[in-house]
C-alpha cells in the first residue's frame, strides 16, 4: 500500500471514529409531514438517524455482504467525478455552466431525514439545476449502514450507479425515496432495488444489464470510496449541503424560495 493510499485510509478511519462518537450525542430528528409539505425540525445537526433495533424483518437487515473496502482505482458510473476530481466520486447533475454555484448535497439513502428533504424539496433541488442556476452534485454516503447492521445503503448507492450508466439518474434517486422502508433499518433487497429500476423506466436490453450490473456488485467499491470521503471531509451527518465551500442548514434546502435566494447571491 502506498504511503499516500495509508494516510488517506487513517484520516477516513479517524473522521470514522469522530463522526459516530458525535452522533451518540445528537438527538433524533423531529419531522413534521402535513400535506405536501415537509418541515424537519432540529436540535441540533439535521438528518442523523440513531441506532435501530437489530429486530429487522428485511433479509438483507444483518448482512454485511455489499460493504467492501474502498479502492480508488475502481470504476465510477458514467459522468461521476474520479477520486482526482475537485469533488471526488461526486454524482453531477444538470447544466450549469463551470461559473454557476456548486451545491454539494450529502445524503444518505436509508437516511428519513433525507427522504423528508427529497419530498419536500428535492423536486426544486434538481429544478435549479435543470434551469442552470447551480452546478447540483449529490455525494452519496453509506456510514448508515454501520449504526443499522445492514448493507442497503451501499446496495442502494451501487444500484444507483448502475441506473446512472442507464441515463436515469434523476428517476432512479426518486424511486429509492419514494420507496424508503417505513422502519428505519429494514432496509432493501436486491430484488426490490432492481424492481426500481423497472420503475424507473427500463426496458429489454437495459434492464438486462442493470440488472446484472445490480447483481454484480459493479459499483459497490464507488459506494465505499464515496463513503469514505465522507469520513475525510468531516461531514457531520445527513442532509448535508455545501454551496461553494459553505454549510447550507437543512431549513434552507427545503425552502426552495430560500434556496434559490441564496444561490443567486453567489
Amino acid at each position: 500500500m502506498s504511503q499516500n493510499a495509508k494516510s488517506r485510509r487513517e484520516r477516513a478511519a479517524e473522521a470514522r471514529g469522530a463522526a459516530q462518537s458525535a452522533e451518540k450525542r445528537r438527538e433524533r430528528i423531529v419531522r413534521i409531514v402535513g400535506g405536501a409539505t415537509v418541515v424537519v425540525a432540529m436540535v441540533a445537526i439535521v438528518g442523523v438517524a440513531l441506532y435501530a433495533s437489530s429486530n429487522s424483518e428485511s433479509s438483507n437487515a444483518n448482512s454485511s455482504a455489499g460493504i467492501v473496502d474502498p479502492d480508488p482505482s475502481a470504476p465510477v458510473p458514467a459522468n461521476v467525478f474520479g477520486p482526482d476530481s475537485d469533488i471526488p466520486f461526486g454524482v453531477p447533475y444538470g447544466v450549469a455552466t463551470a461559473d454557476a454555484p456548486v451545491l454539494e448535497l450529502w445524503e444518505d439513502f436509508q437516511c428519513p431525514a433525507c427522504g423528508a428533504l427529497e419530498l419536500a424539496n428535492g423536486a426544486g433541488i434538481a429544478q435549479l439545476a435543470e434551469e442552470g442556476k447551480v452546478q447540483l452534485v449529490y455525494r452519496p454516503t453509506a456510514f448508515l449502514d454501520t449504526n443499522l447492521g445492514n448493507d442497503a445503503s451501499h446496495r442502494a448507492i451501487a444500484a444507483w450507479g448502475c441506473a446512472i450508466d442507464e441515463g436515469l439518474l434523476k428517476e432512479f434517486h426518486g424511486q429509492i425515496y419514494a420507496n424508503q422502508p417505513t422502519e428505519e433499518g429494514n432496509g432493501w433487497s436486491n430484488e426490490e432495488l432492481i424492481g426500481f429500476g423497472t420503475n424507473s423506466g427500463l426496458t429489454e436490453t437495459s434492464l438486462e444489464s442493470f440488472t446484472q450490473c445490480v447483481s454484480d456488485g459493479k459499483y459497490l467499491p464507488w459506494a465505499a470510496n464515496t463513503t469514505e470521503q465522507f469520513y475525510i471531509n468531516q461531514i457531520p451527518g445527513t442532509p448535508s449541503g455545501v454551496l461553494n465551500g459553505e454549510v447550507v442548514g437543512s431549513e434552507i434546502l427545503a425552502d426552495q424560495v430560500q434556496l434559490t435566494e441564496l444561490i443567486e447571491s453567489k
